[in-house]
């Protein structure tokens, strides 16, 4: 989590929402490591966990991250959930729960979905206080 939380610096520097994310390997390797970016790419689909994602399966050459750990600031949203789920990732792990758009436990529950082709298990709440202070001070200062 504290690789993720030097992404999310990196965003906060850049004026982006301050959100970091990784991939690691089964094997425990740093496959990807990302931030958001939809205003600095003009791409709404640039959050921290797509970018991480789309790193790691180009790194492996295969979409499927069988075996590897999402590791993120904020709960995901819908979109990176289900990103998430396409690339069959094992587990997610998340810092600060998102009251308006978690979709991994706390507004939805994309990832454990039985209907759903995967499942990915989920552990919350990793540096919590540090994940969701990085976010509250961006929008204090923006307001």
């Amino acid at each position: 989590m504290r690789e993720a939380l030097l992404e999310a610096q990196k965003a906060a520097a850049a004026g982006e929402v301050p959100v970091g994310a990784i991939v690691v390997s089964a094997e425990g390797e740093i496959l990807s490591r990302a931030h958001n970016s939809p205003v600095g790419m003009s791409d709404p689909t640039a959050h921290a966990e797509i970018l991480a994602l789309r790193e790691a399966a180009r790194k492996t050459g295969n979409y499927r991250l069988t075996g590897c750990r999402l590791v993120v600031t904020i709960e995901p949203c819908p979109m990176c959930a289900g990103a998430a789920v396409a690339a069959r990732v094992a587990e997610i792990v998340y810092g600060a729960a998102d009251p308006k758009a978690g979709a991994v436990t706390t507004l939805y529950n994309i990832v454990s979905d039985s209907r759903l082709n995967h499942r990915a298990d989920v552990v919350s709440g990793v540096l919590a206080s540090e994940c969701s202070a990085i976010i509250r001070d961006f929008f204090r200062e923006r307001r």
